[in-house]
């Protein structure tokens, strides 16, 4: 009787610190039945974006599966919806550096033996866990590292010569700390290589990877001319402004004081737009949230799309306008003159009847933005929210005086970026950018 089809289930994961930024993969191969683990890969990649390590672990995954068994049906499993949506057929995969990947990973074993599925990142920690192993080995020098535990079964089940004889992996192991030494060797060259490179990409906003020559270790980069090493990669807060409501059109003041409006058609329509725009570029990984219906229902259409979560912090929600919710500002100038000219020559006048200050505002939006960086370091998040804290965050990062609100203009559903980084530098990337929606 012919041997029965093996099966395995591939876990792959990849990460980048900074967005582009030092990157890495990991992944591990096991068996469905017992949860034992046959295979374990790792590697520092130099500077990437995360769906370029993200695609690179799950190469490593199905090449260290091949090696098992290059018979073998095999579930892979991953937390990034974009390249499991991609590799399922489901998406078109139009970025162009993600194209060769996705071939790649497609050559590897006969489509009719790999499936798919999408699991919340809770339950993916053993490739996370490598990937941040191997993005650490990579900080410290170590380039193409291989966890030590690693272990490839034959097909009979049995481990090959060079995991069952010990000192085989011991020669394995020292040779893999000579290529390193070699990498350290040739840091001087390479780190400059790679800081060129990321201060590149960040210049350009890229999305994509910078790719790096030798797989270089990045040098702590600068900020701006002249400015001290920063602290390491920086957290990248995507800023999105929700999509239209009926109040929008008119530009009414629509704040936190009055009604909660839900998006129109229109701003569904913009939100979807801007969801598929944002899983192209493959660069978000995490979501917040005003806690008003119309940045929840946005932030929903996105996050839907990327297979996150969305986390509400209280401190993103729009400014109480008082009195003037729901009027334009004709109506405002008509009832309430006084007010509302003190309001445009001070930060500290609120508007009628027991609104916010933009002074309020300021410091409720600062403290929200310095709770999403300690909450999430490194990490790129888009921040579903409104005018004024937008204005606010971008006005803070330029160190721009409190009258600049109201020389900046932001569409619904727009795109801007500011980059904190850990040696208190931050740059604004990107504002009111709408290709998204044409």
């Amino acid at each position: 009787m012919p041997d029965a089809v093996r099966q395995f289930v591939v876990e792959a994961d990849g990460g980048s610190r900074g967005n582009p930024g030092p990157a890495g993969y990991g992944a591990v191969v096991l068996d469905p039945a017992t949860g034992e683990t046959l295979a374990e890969a790792a590697e520092f990649i130099g500077v990437a974006t995360n769906n370029v390590a993200e695609y690179k672990g799950l190469i490593a995954g199905l090449r260290a599966a091949r090696e098992l068994d290059p018979a073998a049906r095999v579930r892979v499993r991953m937390d990034s919806k974009l390249v499991v949506e991609q590799m399922s057929g489901r998406w078109k995969i139009k970025h162009p550096d993600m194209k060769p990947l996705a071939a790649e990973a497609g050559r590897i074993l006969p489509s009719s033996q790999v499936s798919y599925e999408w699991i919340p990142r809770e339950r993916n920690k053993h490739a996370d866990r490598l990937a941040n192993e191997a993005m650490d080995a990579g900080k410290r020098g170590r380039v193409g590292v291989s966890p030590a535990r690693t272990e490839l079964r034959a097909r009979g089940g049995e481990p090959s010569a060079s995991t069952a004889d010990p000192s085989a992996s011991a020669s394995a192991s020292a040779s893999a700390d000579v290529s390193a030494a070699r990498v350290v060797g040739d840091a001087a060259a390479g780190a400059a290589r790679a800081r060129a490179a990321l201060v590149q990409g960040r210049e350009a906003g890229a999305s994509a990877s910078t790719p790096v020559p030798d797989k270089a270790v990045e040098a702590a980069p600068t900020v701006g001319w002249g400015a001290s090493a920063d602290l390491g990669a920086p957290a990248t807060f995507v800023l999105l402004r929700h999509g239209e409501t009926a109040l929008t059109p008119s530009k009414r003041f629509s704040g936190s004081g009055g009604t909660d409006p839900e998006l129109s058609a229109v701003g569904r329509g913009q939100a979807e737009r801007v969801a598929a725009a944002l899983a192209e570029r493959g660069t978000v990984q995490e979501i917040v949230s005003s806690p008003l219906r119309r940045c929840r229902e946005t932030a929903a259409a996105v996050a839907a799309r990327l297979g996150l979560d969305v986390h509400i912090e209280e401190g993103l929600r729009e400014t109480d306008f008082g009195a003037w919710e729901g009027l334009t500002f004709a109506e405002v100038r008509e009832r309430y003159p006084d007010d509302l000219d003190a309001w445009l020559g001070s930060a500290k006048a609120a508007p009628t009847g027991g609104g916010e200050s933009f002074a309020t505002v300021s410091r409720r939006v600062s403290a929200a933005r310095d709770r999403l960086i300690a909450a999430y370091p490194r990490r790129t998040v888009l921040a579903v929210t409104h005018v004024t804290p937008i204005k606010t965050l971008v006005r803070l990062a330029l160190g721009a005086p409190p009258e600049s609100l109201f020389r900046m203009e932001l569409s619904a559903a727009s795109l801007s970026a500011v980059a904190y980084y850990g040696d208190g530098n931050a740059s604004v990337r990107l504002l009111n950018d709408t290709g998204h929606l044409r």
